[in-house]
């Protein structure tokens, strides 16, 4: 398997853990020390994956709310054999999320070691 096609399986894993608030998913593909963050909240909305997960498994799930998947893979790109960034789109409830994905390949796996995200409200 090339390193890309590794990427992209690890974030369409991550597309259908958000669809699903399924956080069980996510963190099968979030590295347990990766952090979550956004400066569209005031003061900058900081996480850790012990504290993100429960949020994700506690919300209705957009699945379960019928909504169209708007999962995009904008771009990958790499820096070597272990670092890759990541800048995709989805969509939940009436919000568009960018987010920026910093993901390494550690312990024999690629992880997600980083979501930072910009979140806007969608005009249709």
């Amino acid at each position: 398997m090339t390193k890309f096609t590794a990427v992209t399986e690890v974030i369409e894993i991550y597309f259908d853990g958000l669809y699903h608030a399924d956080a069980g998913k996510l963190a099968t593909v979030f590295h347990p020390r990766a952090i979550y963050a956004t400066a569209d909240e005031t003061p900058l909305l900081y996480r850790t994956m012990d504290e993100y997960l429960p949020v994700v498994a506690g919300r209705k799930s957009p699945a379960a709310r019928g909504e169209l998947r708007r999962d995009v893979i904008e771009s990958i790109e790499f820096a070597g054999e272990t670092t890759a960034f990541a800048r995709v789109r989805c969509s939940i409830g009436s919000k568009d999320f960018v987010d920026f994905l910093t993901l390494v390949r550690a312990d024999g796996a690629w992880w997600i070691m980083a979501k930072v995200f910009q979140i806007t409200e969608r005009e249709s």
